[in-house]
Formats: structure tokens, sequence, C-alpha cells
């Protein structure tokens, strides 16, 4: 019998494990080459797996939400058509409670006024591996909020909840942490619920987000700046070239590839914004990754990032940003393509909104919101006089990390993003 072995893949240059979330096949079933055989989460990203053969199902090594590494075997598949499917196939299935410390090698469980952790209490994402060593040694979900995670933004990881548990000590019968200092100081509150109320479990993504701009929030001092833009040069360009170009690129032309070309001229003019803080230290990004951030059909936003956006034409960036725009909300983003990102641009104008004060995407230090364009009244000068005429403006708001970007720097950087789009130039072709 020809077998072949599924390992989980690599998503991503910075993935080393991922979650099962869902199998969309069992032991005993068939399957043919591309077929969808399960689905993984990795931080942000959810992602259906294709099995590279054709064959029967005759092992599944783990089970629906276990945490499994990167080139771990998760199931085997025979290639030859002569499986027989007997009852202990499926004997050697994992789940994430598999990779819970054996029993002599746990801490003291707790008093019975202890009580365990409720998830749904908690803002924070823990993977299933991580609530399944919580659950088993009784932690609260205070003392789980107060371990200091060493994963991307901030995550709770086996070894972190490991070391908390052999670090800690009991105190008048409760067992307290002594080496590892609260993440996150979070004050429980009790919510009343009235008649009528309904109660929505936030999926695995909401979670991640609230979690993340709670975050943003106490790490950087957030400021906010505005500006007011002319850019009725690039509505008329836009109006003008669209139809060409849609009918010879079969792509959509939006406003945001002039933003993404903006902005990224802005970075380089202004390296200090293109940029992270690490302690008392400033990482001043060599390469300008522009993210930008997508609303999901599913209600949630994600953040798809153009890399090297200074170096591309606007027929790049516009390329570059349907492609990610289709990937993001068809589910088939993977995580390099949310990674590595050293700005975020926010389009509030999507919503007919007029500005707003976005929260920064960590560890970036800057984040614009571009707002919906209007038609105002404005005041010419021409050589004759001042005039009054419509003109086409929007609201630029930048919000920055004032640890080490000041005024002096948020508003140069701004301003100077406002003056490359009311600067554009209305003759070049795309």
């Amino acid at each position: 019998m020809a077998t072949f072995d599924i390992i989980m893949p690599k998503l991503g240059e910075s993935v080393q494990e991922a979650t099962i979330t869902k199998w969309f096949k069992k032991v005993g079933d068939k399957i043919e080459e591309e077929e969808a055989l399960l689905e993984i989460a990795t931080d942000k990203v959810d992602s259906e797996i294709p099995s590279p053969v054709d064959g029967i199902i005759i092992k599944i090594l783990y089970d629906e939400n276990a945490l499994v590494p990167v080139g771990a075997v998760i199931a085997v598949v025979d290639t030859s058509g002569t499986a027989t499917i007997t009852s202990q196939t499926h004997s050697e299935s994992k789940s994430a409670e598999k990779s819970i410390p054996d029993k002599e090698d746990k801490p003291e469980k707790l008093t019975e006024n202890f009580h365990k952790a409720d998830f749904s209490k908690s803002g924070r994402f823990y993977s299933p591996l991580v609530k399944s060593i919580a659950k088993s040694e009784g932690l609260t979900i205070n003392e789980l909020d107060s371990i200091k995670g060493t994963g991307h933004n901030g995550r709770v990881k086996k070894q972190d909840i490991l070391n908390y548990l052999g670090n800690r000590s009991i105190k008048d019968g409760i067992k307290t942490p002594t080496a590892v200092q609260p993440a996150v100081s979070k004050t429980q509150v009790s919510i009343p619920v009235y008649e009528g109320d309904e109660i929505v479990q936030m999926d695995r993504l909401r979670k991640l987000i609230a979690d993340n701009m709670v975050l943003s929030k106490q790490i950087s001092p957030h400021v906010t700046n505005f500006v007011e833009a002319d850019v009725t040069g690039i509505v008329i360009w836009r109006n003008r070239v669209k139809g060409a170009f849609e009918k010879r690129e079969k792509q959509k032309l939006t406003f945001m590839p002039v933003f993404v070309e903006a902005v990224a001229r802005a970075l380089r003019d202004h390296p200090g914004v293109n940029a992270s803080v690490d302690g008392d230290k400033i990482i001043l990004r060599k390469r300008v990754h522009i993210g930008i951030a997508v609303a999901l059909p599913s209600g949630n936003l994600i953040v798809p990032v153009i890399r090297d956006a200074d170096q591309k034409s606007l027929l790049g960036l516009t390329i570059d940003l349907n492609t990610l725009a289709d990937k993001a909300r068809n589910n088939k983003l993977s995580p390099d393509d949310i990674q590595g990102g050293t700005f975020t641009i926010s389009n509030f104008g999507t919503f007919r909104n007029i500005s707003g004060t976005p929260i920064i995407n960590q560890p970036q230090v800057a984040i614009l919101a571009t707002g919906t364009i209007e038609k105002k009244p404005a005041v010419l000068e021409t050589p004759t006089g001042d005039v009054i005429a419509i003109r086409h403006k929007m609201i630029l708001a930048l919000t920055y990390d004032h640890r080490i970007v000041d005024g002096a720097l948020g508003g140069t950087f701004l301003r100077s993003i406002g003056d490359y789009l009311e600067k554009f130039d209305t003759n070049r072709t795309i």
C-alpha cells in the first residue's frame, strides 16, 4: 500500500504553528488532488488547505482545535486505493490536551474557591492549547490575562504559560504570580443584561482585533492631526482615464492608488514616520510597506500589505490593491500578505465619513485616515483677484505615536501628503 504524509504547511516566514479549525474529510473518505482537506487558522488568517494527492484518508493525527507545529504530519492518505479502514485507524489522533505536561509535573491545584478561567470575559486571543493548559491548571481569567506573551502581538504561547506555572507560588491558599508581571491590567466589570438583549459571542478575528486595539492604546500615546486637501485635479483626472483604463486592464481604478503613492513619497521624505519603537530604541525602516485596511463581509477588518510601495508605478499599485482586496474578501490571504507593514492607511471615505481618528497598527508609529471627497465652495486666488469656486476636497487625519513622532514631524509629514495630492500631475498616463 502506497501512502502519502500530509504535513502542516508553512504559511509564512513568521508562522511556526497553526490551529486546525475544521476537517472537511474524515477517515475513510476519498479525496481528490486540490480538493479542500482542512481549514487552519494563524493569528489573523484562516486558510483552506487542499490535498496534494488523490486517495483515501487512512489516518487523521490531530483533532479540530489542536495547535500544530509547521512540518508536523497531520494526516496520511493511501494513494494506491487498497486501504482497509479499521476502528483503530483514528487512534493516533491528537488533541490540544495531549501537549499538556504530565500530571507529576503540574503545580498544586487551586483551592476550591478559586474559579477557573471563563474565556468569554477576556478580550484577548488564546490558542486552544493555551486554553487547555489553563483549564487543566484551574487558572482564572485574571491570572491568564496577567501572563506576558512572547508571541506575535503579545500572544501567549505554550512556553509562556508553562513558565508562569513554574513560577507560581502559593500565598494564603491562593496561587499568585511571582516572576511574571501582568501584560495588561484588566478590571472585570459586571455588565447587566436586560430582557430582549441579544448576546453574540465574538468570533476569533474580532477577539484579535479587540485585543490589538486595546494593546495599541496602552502602548502608544496617540495624537491626531488633520489637514484638508484639494483633490480636484485627481478627481478630474480619474474621471477622464478610468473608463479606458478599466477596459484595457480589466481593473477598477479607485482613488486609493493615488493616496498610496502620495504616502509612499512622503514616507521617503520623512523616514522618522516609517519606523517602530523597541524600548528606548527607534527602528527606522529601510523599505516602505504600506498596509491597507480592508473591511470583510463578516464585519471584521484585515490589513493586507503592499510591499515596496515607493518603488511601484500607479499601475502596479492599482493591480496590487485590487488583488489584495479580492483575496481578503474571499478569505484567500496568506500570512505573508498581512505581515511586515511599516505604515497603514484606513479609508473612512468608503463609508462616506468625512474623517476619523484611527488607532495605530502596532508596531508601526502612525496611521492615516482618508475621508470622503466632497464638493465645497472655496476661495481661489487668480491674477484678477479672489473668486469662489466649487472644489473637490477631503480631510486627511494622521494618528501618530507621540513617543517618537512630535507635532513638527507629524504635521509636516501630513502636510507633505496633502501637497503631493494637490500637485498631482493630471497629464500623466496609467
